[in-house]
C-alpha cells in the first residue's frame, strides 16, 4: 500500500492553480497531433469538483452554438498547462448541475466582488511640508 502511495506523491503537481466551484476559467492543456503537441484553450463554468487525492478531477461546462457541452479534466494531469481563472463566481453548492437545464440569461453565475486591500505607495516618500517662518520683533 505505501507502494502505491508513493508512486501517486510523484505523480502529483507541487503547484495546483486556485479556482472554485462558480468560477469561469480557461483551462490550457496540451493536444498531440502525430509528431506536433499545441495548447488548446477551453474556456466554460467550473461546475464540480471530483475529490481523491492524484485523481482528483474538475468539470468545465461551455455553450458551443448553442450546445451544452461538458470535459472533465484530471487536476494533477501532465496535459493540463494551467488554469486561468477568467471570473470568480458566487455560488452557495458544491455542485452546480442545475446549470444544464438552465437558458440564455438564467444559467449565469453572479461575479464574485472581491475587496482589494489598499497598497502601499511606492516609490519617493513625500516631500515633508515647509516649517512656518519665524518673526522675530
Amino acid at each position: 500500500m505505501n507502494e502505491i502511495r508513493a508512486i501517486e506523491a510523484e505523480q502529483m503537481k507541487a503547484e495546483v492553480d486556485s479556482f472554485h466551484i462558480g468560477d469561469t476559467v480557461k483551462v490550457h492543456f496540451k493536444i498531440v497531433e502525430g509528431k506536433n503537441e499545441r495548447i488548446q484553450v477551453y474556456e466554460g463554468l467550473v461546475i464540480a469538483f471530483k475529490n481523491s487525492q492524484v485523481g482528483k478531477t474538475f468539470t468545465v461546462r461551455k455553450n458551443s452554438y448553442g450546445v451544452g457541452v461538458e470535459r472533465v479534466f484530471p487536476i494533477h494531469s501532465p496535459r493540463i498547462a494551467r488554469v486561468e481563472l477568467v471570473r470568480p463566481g458566487k455560488v452557495r453548492r458544491a455542485k452546480l448541475y442545475y446549470i444544464r437545464d438552465k437558458i440564455g440569461k438564467a444559467a449565469k453565475i453572479k461575479e464574485l466582488i472581491i475587496k482589494k486591500k489598499p497598497r502601499a505607495k511606492t516609490g519617493a516618500a513625500p516631500a515633508p511640508a515647509p516649517a512656518p517662518a519665524e518673526v522675530s520683533s
